[in-house]
């Protein structure tokens, strides 16, 4: 009873808006604070300030973590959640020395602890997760048509652009350019000089890729994550964590039980009376 007594204050304590809150405004500060440290002016002044508070922030979070973890106990570790917010302060807490140089940039990661803070955030990147079996077919369709038109482009146009088109590589990647419209025009008109009907091949691949198969690919994207957003007040429940869920069902089941002994009470006091009461007979 007392280990359950101070597991549940500090559900309580992790779950209120204040600490949630606190976590958020610690996430923007530590987001500013890395920031800063890519300003070398910033880091000459400041440097050894900037380094304190981010290593201040990060001892907190280690802080909530095991708050939560001692309060959820095995559900802390059943929610995605929580093992995505663990993975990245996890990730902060490797020394970044010569070997693990690449860790100073992934302490950046930290930031991303604010899709796990807000609700909504956490509907898109699930939607996103949700949509990649579609969007790996429609990304195969776009890779076929981005073969064909490569080697259609290498065949038509290799021998006198070969910088352009002069292989299947460097064609494939003149024709990722031309699908970001990034210098298209100037790319067709160039060819159109020499190839009249040039610019008939590229307006078909430019509305072929870009405004047919990416578009269907925002398309696919709108539809999952808006098939995920609550339709009424009862799917507003699905926003509630695992655990806290637990919790307070735990919290339901012990008012139901002190109802149902309070009613027992009634019952037994009102058999009781009936015993001690005689029913007089109907006068005629």
């Amino acid at each position: 009873m007392p280990e359950r007594l101070w597991q549940q204050r500090f559900a309580r304590f992790v779950e209120d808006r204040r600490f949630s809150r606190t976590i958020i405004g610690l996430i923007l500060v530590n987001a500013a604070v890395l920031g800063m440290e890519t300003s070398p002016t910033l880091v000459a002044q400041y440097g050894p300030l900037l380094r304190t508070i981010d290593q201040a922030i990060l001892a907190i979070f280690v802080v909530e973590l095991a708050l939560r973890i001692a309060a959820f106990r095995g559900r802390f570790f059943q929610d995605p959640w929580s093992l995505f917010d663990t993975a990245i302060v996890a990730i902060a807490l490797v020394p970044a020395n010569e070997a693990f140089s690449v860790l100073r940039a992934l302490r950046v990661l930290r930031v991303l602890r604010l899709i796990s803070a807000f609700p909504q955030l956490r509907k898109v990147l699930e939607g996103l997760v949700a949509a990649i079996p579609g969007l790996g077919s429609i990304g195969a369709v776009l890779a076929i048509f981005q073969y064909v038109f490569a080697v259609m482009a290498a065949k038509l146009f290799g021998q006198q652009y070969p910088e352009l088109f002069g292989d299947l590589f460097v064609s494939l990647f003149t024709l990722f350019q031309i699908m970001t419209l990034d210098g298209w025009s100037e790319i067709v008109r160039r060819i159109d000089t020499t190839h009249p009907y040039a610019g008939v091949f590229f307006v078909s691949y430019i509305l072929l890729s870009t405004f047919t198969v990416l578009n269907l690919l925002i398309a696919v994207m709108v539809n999952t994550i808006g098939g995920r957003a609550p339709d009424s007040d009862s799917d507003v429940t699905l926003e509630i964590r695992p655990y806290r869920r637990t919790v307070q069902t735990a919290s339901i089941r012990s008012e139901l039980k002190e109802l149902n002994r309070k009613l027992d009470l009634i019952l037994a006091q009102n058999k009781q009376q009936q015993v001690s009461i005689t029913i007089p007979r109907d006068r005629k």
